[in-house]
């Protein structure tokens, strides 16, 4: 750390473990944290039929804001939000978005109306994009050096299996509760985690930090535009008004905020940063490895329940192979990345990734349900492989006195990525179900809903092979790593 940094009392020093035995509970807490804001968002997915169905009857473009509002809030305030904990403290952040997160869960279930449901979904965000990079700085701060990349893939690997468990969690609480009640129990986990938190974890370095409010409204105000464009465009057509008209500000945007952050004196992102070929390599891959993985966690509870006739419960026991991969490979991902260099590891996973992915495609009401599980564990094996090696090459790019920015920027990849291949395979799948919530309901649904599918997965498939190529250009080969 930089000798500017600001440490507390009681604080465990850079690099050392913290006092026992709460060393030993910041890997579980932290994780558990992490899981239960990314969790929500694979659960809302499984209440999309309810939802869809109940006395709110939103339209299919607003099932897809309820789902990515929250996501894209989470993404837009995660690199903002690391400052803040830089600069006023991790522990008093990750603090305050759980008392967030919790407020929001608790609006969203008295939500009267859609407007309202998506107030709350949008304050759940803010509190989740508060938590994400407090969860991994206050992690590294009492992990060893040496130990520190075990650190991150172990972390890394939460954050890809809290999908998973967000189905399964989902799944028990929709078999037999309304919707409302994924955030009347989001609200007890979020206090329940709070307590834990103001007992055992330290109270976290500070570092000088600018929070650089117009930057960062003009960064959330691109992506909101561009996010807006690629939702609305299926349904009032891309060629309208208001889809262009969101395109081209999201662009007008994003350029401004670029030439007031390369004049700023300290912007909250410098675009100088992405000069370095690690940090754009992966930034990259974390983006296109989540559209990837949330686009399947969008149309897999759809598809369970509406083809295959599932239960809410069923179709959340029914993703846990997806859990397998992410477990058992992500252990293994950091040592083969030392052992064959990153860029194969990362290559491999990605194939693998967009492989099963293609394989998804070919799903349909009569898949065996053994054939759909093979298919989900071959893209369980993808994510292993590549997620954190791309992690350890975003936090490693910068100093260690940047973690904030760094956990910042990993989350913003992966949450933005997932908002863009929910977005995605979301539009494909209402244009080929007009009109039905974006699931199969109506006569004929369940046929156009199947083909929508296969061309949504065909298309996210091919995404992240294109993408995917480009993010392995600056990760190093056989043993070539950063110090």
């Amino acid at each position: 750390m930089t000798s500017s940094a600001t440490r507390p009392a009681g604080a465990a020093p850079p690099g050392a473990p913290a006092a026992q035995p709460r060393g030993r509970a910041m890997m579980p807490l932290m994780s558990a944290c992490a899981i239960l804001v990314i969790s929500m968002v694979a659960a809302i997915n499984l209440a999309i039929p309810k939802l869809a169905a109940g006395d709110l009857r939103p339209s299919a473009t607003e099932v897809l804001w309820t789902v990515d509002a929250y996501v894209l809030v989470f993404g837009c305030l995660l690199i903002p939000a690391g400052a803040v904990g830089d600069r006023f403290g991790r522990k008093g952040a990750l603090l305050a978005g759980l008392a967030l997160f919790a407020a929001g869960c608790l609006l969203s279930a008295a939500a009267p109306t859609v407007p309202v449901l998506l107030a709350g979904r949008l304050v759940t965000g803010a509190g989740a994009a508060l938590i994400m990079p407090a969860t991994l700085s206050l992690l590294l701060q009492v992990t060893e050096p040496a130990r520190k990349p075990q650190a991150i893939a172990a972390w890394t690997a939460a954050t890809g299996i809290a999908g998973a468990i967000g189905n399964l969690a989902g799944g028990a609480v929709l078999q037999w509760l309304p919707w409302q009640g994924l955030f009347l129990l989001g609200a007890p986990a979020a206090a329940v985690l709070a307590a834990l938190v103001a007992r055992l974890a330290p109270r976290g370095e500070r570092h000088p930090a600018n929070l650089d409010l117009p930057g960062s409204a003009l960064l959330t105000l691109a992506l909101f535009a561009l996010l807006f464009g690629i939702i609305e465009g299926p349904e009032k057509g891309w060629s309208a008004v208001p889809v262009l008209g969101a395109f081209g500000v999201a662009a007008l945007l994003m350029i401004t905020f670029t030439r007031y952050a390369l004049r700023a004196a300290h912007p909250l992102l410098d675009p100088r940063l992405f000069a370095g070929a690690r940090l754009r390599s992966g930034v990259l891959g974390v983006a296109v490895a989540f559209f990837g993985l949330f686009a399947l966690f969008f149309v897999n509870a759809q598809y369970l329940q509406y083809l295959k006739g599932y239960s809410p419960l069923l179709t959340g026991v029914a993703i846990g192979p997806l859990v397998l991969g992410m477990i058992v490979v992500s252990k293994r991902s950091v040592a083969l990345a030392r052992r064959l260099g990153e860029r194969t590891v990362v290559g491999l996973g990605l194939l693998v990734l967009a492989a099963g992915l293609g394989l998804l495609s070919l799903a349909d009401a009569a898949t065996p349900y053994p054939l759909y599980a093979l298919f989900l564990v071959v893209m369980s094996v993808g994510m292993g492989l590549c997620v954190p090696t791309l992690s350890i090459a975003v936090m490693t790019a910068l100093p260690p006195a940047r973690a904030g920015l760094g956990s910042g920027l990993n989350g913003a990849a992966r949450e933005l990525g997932s908002a863009l291949g929910v977005a995605a395979i979301g539009t494909v799948l209402a244009a080929h179900v007009p009109g039905s919530h974006g699931g199969a309901g109506g006569p004929g649904g369940a046929t156009a809903f199947g083909e929508g599918m296969a061309a949504g997965f065909r298309i996210v498939s091919a995404v992240v092979l294109v993408l995917g190529l480009l993010a392995l250009a600056g990760l190093g080969g056989r043993r070539e790593e950063r110090g």
